[in-house]
Parts: structure tokens; C-alpha cells; sequence
């Protein structure tokens, strides 16, 4: 199939499946059920390029299960902490629910959609690669699944540390400050974020590759300014107060770095 074609076909199927997906939030009444299905969906539209597009085979099969393990192991994640949270919606759907109060129901629609067009713009550098009939891996291609590796185990110990610190009773309330937490507030999105770097480097090893750059600058954007580190630490704020706002003081915000001192309170 051409570029095209695959495009077209990938952006009609997200749109049906999160507009299904719409209907089972609004069946169960809580719509957190869409951070489980973006990550899953960038596993699913891996496979079908790599299955539909006409690169060399070795290429395609790579970058669909660097895409696939990825979006399992998020995803999965995504759904455990979901389901652990159920009936109880997550503290930024609830803010959503107030924010858009007048008219929630149709703006959570449109939210799900842009969802689905955002899997297909952020996953160029699928795309980019399935199309490479080039028979012999790059550099890049080898720099970029090695950095992938990387950030995956980062982000994966990340989430572990912060799910044995919230299982702890001792620790209800409290702020997570160990491990990786203690040189970063948020060193999930930041392994986040290098996993769609790593994507990009991938995908320079194609024609064209530059433009999936449009992978981690869309992610950085998102993580620093929208739907990541903002509404996060604005619930972190509301349930934990003083306390998270001192770690705002000394805790970098994303890039891991050593932490700072601060005067006795």
C-alpha cells in the first residue's frame, strides 16, 4: 500500500475504535479508560503497517515490536492503575468534569478523537520506516533501538518505585522521593519522552525520517505544557499541599538532576 493509503485507512480506523471506545466510557462512567487505549493503539497501528506497508521485512518486523513491547508494557500499566482506581475516575478526568461542566459529554467526544488523529501524527516514524525497502539496517537504526532499550528499563523502574512506594500504608499522603523520584518529579515522562527520541533516531535512518520529529516535539510539548506535568502536579497540589510544594523546590521537574538543599521549615 502507498503512504497515503495506509494513512487514511489508519486515521479511519482510530477514529471508529476511540468513538466505540466513547461509548463504553460513557457505559461505565469514567473516561480514564482512554490513557489504556492510546498506548495500546500505537502497538495495533505498528503491526498493520508493518504488516500492510512495502519496506523490507527485517525493517518493518523491527520497529513494530520496539513499538508493540512499548505500548504493552505502558498499557498494561495504564490499565492495573485504571482498574485500581475503579469505580473512582482519575483525579484529572474529575477536574475535567468540572472544567467542562456545560457541555462535558460532546468536548470529552472531540478529546477522544484528537486522541486517535494524535496516534496517527505521532506515529510517523512507524510509517517512515515500513516504507524503507532499503535491505541493510543503518547506524541509526541500531542507535535508536539501543537508546529505545534504555529509556524503556528508565521509565519501567520509574513506575515500579512508585508503585511499591504507594503500596506502603506508611507512606499514605506522602511524597515519593526515592529512587529515580528523588532527582526528577516526573522520571516517567522523562523516559517517556526519550522513548519518542529514540523512535525519531530510528527513523532518520529512513527517507524522509527527519519528519518524525514531530513524534518527541509533540511529546515534549504535551509532558510540559498540557495533559502531562501540569495536570499531574496540579492534583499532586490538591491531595498533598506543602508537601509537594516543597519537593517542587528542590526536585527538578523532568530531566534528572542532583537535588537542592533547602533551610529547615
Amino acid at each position: 500500500m502507498s503512504a497515503p493509503t495506509l494513512l487514511l485507512l489508519a486515521l479511519a480506523a482510530l477514529c471508529a475504535g476511540f468513538a466505540l471506545l466513547y461509548l463504553v466510557a460513557r457505559r461505565l462512567d469514567n473516561y480514564g479508560i482512554v490513557d489504556v487505549a492510546w498506548p495500546y493503539a500505537f502497538g495495533a497501528l505498528a503491526a498493520f503497517y508493518a504488516l500492510a506497508g512495502p519496506g523490507w521485512p527485517v525493517r518493518r518486523a523491527l520497529i513494530a515490536a520496539l513499538a508493540v513491547v512499548w505500548s504493552l508494557r505502558l498499557g498494561t500499566h495504564l490499565a492495573l492503575r485504571v482498574i485500581g482506581h475503579h469505580p473512582t475516575e482519575d483525579g484529572r478526568y474529575l477536574q475535567l468534569r468540572r472544567d467542562w461542566a456545560a457541555n462535558f459529554a460532546s468536548k470529552m467526544f472531540w478529546f477522544f478523537q484528537m486522541q486517535a488523529a494524535s496516534v496517527v501524527l505521532l506515529a510517523a516514524a512507524f510509517l517512515l520506516a515500513s516504507l524503507n525497502p532499503t535491505p541493510s539496517l543503518h547506524p541509526l537504526e541500531y542507535a535508536g533501538a539501543a537508546l529505545w532499550l534504555l529509556a524503556l528499563c528508565g521509565e519501567a523502574l520509574a513506575d515500579a518505585q512508585l508503585a511499591a512506594f504507594k503500596k506502603n500504608p506508611a507512606n499514605q499522603g506522602q511524597v515519593c522521593a526515592v529512587g529515580l523520584w528523588r532527582f526528577s518529579r516526573h522520571p516517567n515522562y522523562f523516559f517517556e519522552w526519550l522513548i519518542w527520541v529514540a523512535f525519531f533516531i530510528f527513523a532518520l535512518g529512513s527517507p524522509y525520517g527527519w519528519i518524525a520529529i514531530v513524534g518527541p516535539a509533540s511529546m515534549l510539548y504535551l509532558l510540559l505544557r498540557v495533559t502531562g506535568i501540569p495536570m499531574t502536579e496540579e492534583q499532586s497540589l490538591r491531595s498533598r499541599g506543602d508537601a509537594y510544594r516543597r519537593y517542587q523546590q528542590t526536585t527538578s521537574a523532568f530531566i534528572p538532576w542532583f537535588p537542592k538543599r533547602l533551610p529547615p521549615s
